[in-house]
């Protein structure tokens, strides 16, 4: 479970990032956990694993957001 570890204290993780490579590094890293999650999910199918992943998936869209240039408040 040391990917679940990996994926919390990403989560807990102070979401700012001054450069565009931070976020880009940001962004990449968001997606290998969601998809080394979805790994896990699909053998244990585990509901906790899955909101772990809404929620990373969420901040990776909001970094993604602000990459693009979009205000924060946009959907």
């Amino acid at each position: 479970m040391e990917l679940v570890n990996k994926a919390l204290e990403f989560e807990n993780r102070k979401m700012r990032f001054p450069t565009t490579s931070d976020r880009i590094l940001a962004a990449r890293e968001a997606k290998d956990l969601i998809l080394s999650l979805n790994e896990i999910y699909k053998k244990e199918k585990d509901e906790k694993i899955m909101d772990m992943m809404k929620r990373l998936t969420s901040i990776k869209q909001r970094i993604e957001r602000r990459l693009k240039g979009k205000p924060l408040t946009a959907s």
